[in-house]
């Protein structure tokens, strides 16, 4: 961890969002070993590789008071971010986890009883989950965008939005999906890497 990201991070966070991110870092570097988590080589970059790439999807998501769901968690990234920051910002926001591996479910709900952070965590795979109803949804690094659309269109409720982080072969991934979609589209630069985006898609349906 490079303490200058962590920093730049802490800053904007009340202290006791800040306490939580570090209790969940020092959680995500104590498992990671046992469960992969995320991949070894970025714990070193975690503060900007992973809680800040995740801190930006919440400051774009246009319905911050609503029902997020975030779709395979894994080790936290966006959804723990999602919750803590929630916590602060908007204590009546529902968060929803799903992720299917139980291994790290367990240490969704780890975090979160640690931390005092609210979310609920559904350890199925999401074809199985009903539909949640979400006004937001994300998911990173979980599927390509067209698999991404076939849940989010499951899984959003009416007017509600996608926001997927992709990287440098995204426009490829857009115009695939785009063969079987129709939707709404805001690209947005991250912070985190020149050759990234997170999508924002709105208005889902079949081509």
């Amino acid at each position: 961890m490079r303490s200058s990201d962590a920093a730049d991070v802490l800053k904007n966070v009340s202290r006791e969002t800040g306490e939580a991110l570090q209790h969940f870092v020092a959680m995500l570097e104590k498992w990671n070993p046992k469960i992969n988590l995320v991949a070894r080589s970025t714990l070193q970059d975690v503060w900007n590789r992973h809680v800040l790439d995740s801190l930006q999807l919440y400051e774009l998501s246009p319905n911050p008071a609503e029902h997020w769901v975030d779709i395979g968690s894994g080790g936290g990234f966006p959804g723990i971010i999602i919750a803590i920051l929630a916590a602060e910002r908007n204590p009546g926001q529902q968060v929803t986890l799903v992720e299917s591996d139980q291994r790290k479910s367990t240490f969704l709900r780890q975090v979160l009883r640690e931390t005092g952070t609210s979310a609920k965590v559904l350890s199925e795979r999401i074809e199985a989950v009903p539909p949640l109803q979400a006004r937001t949804l994300s998911a990173r690094a979980l599927s390509d965008l067209g698999s991404l659309c076939s849940y989010a269109h499951k899984h959003l409720s009416e007017g509600g939005t996608a926001l997927f982080p992709k990287g440098a072969q995204w426009k490829k991934e857009l115009l695939e999906a785009r063969a079987a979609w129709s939707f709404s589209l805001i690209e947005h630069k991250s912070r985190t890497d020149p050759h990234s985006v997170i999508l924002q898609i709105g208005e889902l349906d079949h081509v």
